[in-house]
């Protein structure tokens, strides 16, 4: 199976990749672990990437991409991956649909993790506190989620109309979300 995990902010999606990975045997691909590996390699798109994150900026379509590229050109993901984090923009589903085609894959569902803003605030402003986190707060965070509805729910609709999304409830106690995706997915555990 090869896969999106795709929801806003506190929507618990690096918590359900990995579970998803675990579960399905799937190489769990996470847009932040490439920059970072790439960063602490000193790869020339890693020293690029480590300009933008330092200043706190996002990092280019130009190296993301670069980046996810090099990535699903492994042979590790022939068999199926969990991508987390990648597309974000319309510009970056075109650029997914690129280098999936050249590597002779598709991709089978993207899965939607939904949930209302104003319980994601309070899920990441208590997430802030725990983990010590002073940039988290409810500002930054209005503006994270009103990023995502301005930008990757574009993409959600461009997955939207191949009818590949499957949506579920990203909020409850991990392990019935975990139930839930995996009975929208047609799994068995």
């Amino acid at each position: 199976m090869r896969m999106l995990i795709i929801g806003p902010p506190g929507s618990g999606k690096g918590t359900q990749a990995a579970r998803i990975s675990d579960r399905l045997g799937l190489v769990a691909i996470s847009t932040g672990d490439i920059f970072r590996d790439n960063v602490r390699r000193e790869t020339p798109l890693g020293v690029e990437a480590k300009k933008y994150m330092d200043a706190g900026d996002f990092v280019p379509d130009s190296v993301t991409n670069s980046m996810v590229r090099d990535r699903l050109a492994a042979d590790d993901v022939r068999e199926g991956f969990l991508l987390d984090g990648y597309p974000r923009t319309a510009a970056q589903v075109t650029e997914l649909d690129d280098i999936l085609r050249e590597n002779a894959l598709t991709l089978d569902v993207v899965l939607q993790l939904t949930a209302d803003d104003d319980e994601l605030v309070q899920r990441l402003l208590n997430r802030a506190v725990q983990d010590g986190r002073s940039d988290d707060n409810e500002k930054v965070i209005r503006h994270r989620l009103g990023l995502y509805h301005d930008q990757t729910e574009a993409v959600v609709s461009q997955y939207d109309e191949r009818r590949i999304v499957t949506k579920v409830d990203g909020i409850g106690p991990i392990d019935e979300v975990t139930e839930r995706v995996m009975a929208a997915l047609k799994v068995t555990s």
